[in-house]
């Protein structure tokens, strides 16, 4: 069974910098797009960063700049480097990847169980 685990999160100050990871474990044969997104409270899921297999990047226009994302496809780990977080960066932040299982047809989208990402002011 395949699964995503993140760790990283915590509370920061403003200005702090935080680094999250997410690690895909069980039968894959090979990981496309990996990508983070966020939910803050009240708010609907959006999108913060995403990465191709060969490093392609796209950012949210409210984290360009400030964060970095990064991954290692040997590890089937992904990375949120966040610098200069601001109390609206506070959210639940979920990694998901497009993975195609060992003996599997077709590429599924997997999301990890979300860590929570606190800035205070």
């Amino acid at each position: 069974q395949v699964q995503l685990v993140e760790s990283g999160g915590g509370l920061v100050q403003a200005g702090g910098s935080l680094r999250l990871s997410c690690r895909a474990s069980g039968f894959i044969f090979r990981i496309n797009a990996m990508g983070w997104y966020r939910q803050a409270p009240g708010k609907e899921r959006e999108l913060v960063a995403t990465i191709s297999y060969g490093g392609r990047t796209n950012y949210a226009d409210s984290v360009k700049g400030r964060f970095t994302i990064s991954r290692n496809n040997a590890l089937n780990t992904v990375y949120l480097q966040m610098n200069s977080l601001k109390p609206e960066d506070t959210a639940v932040y979920y990694c998901n990847a497009e993975i195609l299982g060992a003996g599997a047809e077709r590429y599924i989208v997997y999301w990890g169980q979300g860590t929570q990402v606190t800035v205070s002011s």
